[in-house]
């Protein structure tokens, strides 16, 4: 693959694969990342990445469900991969507004489907990110693998299911070039602060309340952003057409006590709050959201038996890093909380369209 699409590159998960692509791996190519810049869409993080690499960094802010524009791009710069990371990703905001999950999430997906379909001779691979959420919620024991039937409980994840089924079916009808990945919960830098882990621990570096839903005991798997990336390059250099691979970090943890666990390294990292003992004080239990899962387990042996690939990082070691990365980029996250990346954005794209 020469020219690799990246549609939603200005995410948190399709950013960090752009940077770990360009920066560690010798790709000589070009990477074209597309992007509708939603308001979780910040090309603000890749801007050392563009200056870095001028030429073979390319933005378009295009919306994937508009297939004209697709198609101009496909055209103009002689797409031959697509590396699918866009899609609306937020479980809460599909409770309330599902609508956006479904055109994004299906029809963006089909559209980009189809332009590839359109160039089959030269057309090299399209790979789709998709989640663990499809698979609906365990029990105490077991985990997800690649032949667990579906069973979506939120419009997020039913809207992520139905773009599986959809790559799945261009494969099987037009022989379309694919590979499908379903991975766990990310984590790591440039994650929006609207997730559980930055929300927490931003809000635990102010001193404000820590919502956790329920009893806190839903179960994650988590992922640290950067193996994902590995994970995803891996299975598009090496993996079977046509196949799925689950990704996940071997690291099962109730939400509360990861939460437990970001108040306690910045009260090391950082020291205690005046007037508390604990940041753990700050946890304030709320009414849990309709539907939430209650466990997730990712069942990651596939991917590491026939790729070799498994999780670089232990949980405790990333989550460090992590909320050092944070620490270290309070202009980054004073942008993305005000908006004010928005304004970056008007300013550097805004003769884009």
């Amino acid at each position: 693959m020469k020219n690799l699409m990246v549609t939603g590159g200005c995410g948190f998960i399709g950013g960090n694969f752009i940077r770990y692509v360009l920066t560690e791996t010798g790709f000589s190519g070009r990477i074209i990342n597309v992007d509708k810049l939603t308001y979780a869409g910040n090309p603000e993080s890749l801007d050392d990445v563009a200056k870095q690499f001028p030429g073979r960094y390319v933005f378009e802010q295009v919306d994937i469900c508009d297939a004209k524009e697709i198609d101009r791009v496909f055209n103009e710069y002689g797409i031959d991969a697509v590396a699918h990371f866009a899609a609306e990703s937020h479980v809460d905001r599909s409770i309330t507004a599902p609508g956006e999950f479904i055109q994004t999430n299906l029809i963006g997906t089909y559209t980009l489907l189809e332009a590839a379909r359109a160039r089959l001779e030269s057309f090299e691979l399209f790979h789709h990110v998709s989640t663990d959420e499809v698979f609906g919620s365990l029990g105490e024991t077991g985990a997800f693998t690649e032949h667990t039937p579906y069973q979506p409980n939120s419009p997020y994840s039913a809207s992520k299911a139905g773009s599986d089924h959809l790559v799945r079916a261009y494969h099987e009808t037009f022989k379309l070039p694919t590979t499908m990945s379903n991975c766990s919960n990310n984590y790591g830098p440039y994650h929006f602060p609207e997730k559980l882990i930055p929300l927490v621990l931003l809000n635990a570096k102010e001193g404000k309340p820590l919502p956790v839903y329920g009893d806190g005991m839903q179960v994650r798997d988590w992922l640290y952003v950067r193996d994902h990336a590995v994970a995803i390059w891996t299975v598009m250099q090496k993996g079977g057409r046509g196949e799925t691979y689950n990704v996940g970090g071997r690291c099962e943890m109730p939400n509360l006590r990861v939460v437990e666990m970001i108040c306690d390294l910045l009260d090391e990292m950082v020291g205690p709050l005046a007037g508390h003992t604990s940041r753990r004080e700050l946890i304030t239990f709320v009414k849990d959201r309709p539907g939430h899962d209650r466990r997730y387990a990712i069942d990651c042996s596939k991917i590491q038996k026939e790729l070799s690939w498994e999780p670089e990082e232990t949980f405790a070691t990333s989550l460090r890093k992590t909320i050092q990365w944070y620490l270290d980029n309070p202009e980054w996250v004073k942008h993305v909380r005000s908006g004010e990346y928005q304004n970056w954005v008007k300013t550097n794209y805004g003769n884009r369209n």
